[in-house]
């Protein structure tokens, strides 16, 4: 008989309470999670894949929303880098998100209602820790890895600090161990975009059905330039004009119109994105990222969050990454070093800026397949 709790679409509810960094705690938790393959008899296989800030369980499923395909379905799936015949595969929705899991647009127990914006402010540990709960609710005791890009990498790197007897391996692809007071600045604009929009209504707009989509989609367009190159956006959009609705050559309008292709393709990516995603949520998880920094929770130092691992780490960089540049990876690989673990570090060629990791890309294949698989049989 199969067991209930492994494949698509899965939805798990778990004891708390769950006490989160900020002081406060949960009183249970809700985890909307997806399971690809098979889990050995001693559970030994299992890859848990950390999503980034936009994304969410459905890593290679069709997505309920969209009908898009999963985000990663390039790498995880049969006879793929991550191998779902080989690897019992898991990954869920983070706490704070909207698709499944506890945030501010689920149901508080006590009133009945949208949390809203009295839902408690997270960090990334929080979300490990609630990604812990969910593993117990699985009977894993142990990963043999935990792979993430982008804050799916910083949820890797606070895996293997938080839980280090539960991490085999842990791949970090285009991340960093703090957020940097530029990354802190573009998150505020975009935030401020959200609250500014007058339908935000101090996040009270559940009820109404009229959600800040104005916002949420500037927040969303801001965001989505940093992870692009100017190489990348210069190839493919330069300072090409938007052909007209009319099926005109493109041309100025000495207007405010999307002239330029660019701004079009913005356009399009903000209002895409305020169809599948809760501006609350936003504000939540940007704020989660922000507070990011994994040597203030070891003493200020962050060699300290790896001192006596036995978990070995891939570091993997790009090299038009400008969000979270390949000079972040270099320091946790020297802290890494300094603390004595068994680490590799890669950069990456790409023209695709921080999005690589997203794209096609043979290397990173071929990295994250060779990492998984060695020393084993």
């Amino acid at each position: 008989m199969a067991d209930e709790r492994f494949g698509l679409r899965r939805r798990a509810r778990l004891a708390g309470p769950l006490p989160l960094d900020g002081g406060a705690s949960l009183p249970a938790v809700e985890i909307g999670y997806e399971t690809y393959g098979t889990l050995s008899p001693a559970a030994d296989n299992a890859v848990l894949v950390c999503h980034a800030l936009t994304g969410d369980q459905y890593l290679a499923s069709d997505h309920p929303v969209t009908g898009k395909p999963g985000w990663w379905t390039r790498m995880v799936g049969p006879g793929k880098p991550i191998d779902t015949d080989r690897w019992f595969v898991i990954c869920s929705n983070v706490l704070g998100s909207c698709m499944g899991s506890s945030g501010p647009a689920s149901i508080d127990p006590a009133t009945g209602q949208q949390w809203g914006m009295a839902f408690p402010v997270i960090t990334i540990r929080d979300m490990v820790r609630a990604q812990a709960l969910l593993l117990d609710h699985l009977n894993i005791d142990r990963l043999a890895a935990v792979v993430g890009g982008s804050m799916g990498g910083m949820q890797a790197l606070s895996w293997a600090a938080t839980f280090p007897d539960r991490v085999e391996a842990a791949v970090v692809i285009a991340a960093t161990a703090r957020h940097s007071a530029q990354n802190i600045a573009f998150h505020e604009v975009g935030r401020q975009a959200i609250m500014a929009d007058p339908k935000w209504r101090q996040g009270a707009y559940y009820e109404s059905g009229d959600p800040p989509a104005a916002g949420l989609a500037v927040a969303r367009m801001a965001a989505h330039i940093t992870y692009l190159s100017e190489a990348g956006l210069t190839a493919k959009f330069g300072r090409r004009l938007q052909a007209r609705p009319d099926g005109q050559a493109g041309a100025k309008t000495f207007g405010f119109d999307a002239d330029f292709q660019v701004e079009s393709y913005l356009r399009h990516q903000g209002l895409a994105f305020t169809d599948r995603f809760d501006a609350n949520s936003y504000l939540y998880i940007t704020r989660a990222l922000d507070y990011f920094d994994l040597a203030e929770e070891h003493g200020g130092m962050l060699a300290n969050a790896f001192r006596d691992t036995a978990t070995r780490f891939c570091i993997v960089s790009f090299d038009t990454d400008w969000l979270y540049p390949t000079a972040e990876s270099r320091v946790m690989v020297q802290a890494l070093n300094a603390a004595g673990a068994r680490a590799s570090f890669v950069e990456l060629s790409s023209p695709f800026g921080h999005d690589a990791f997203l794209l096609d890309s043979p290397e990173l294949d071929r990295v994250v397949r060779g990492f998984l698989t060695w020393g084993r049989a």
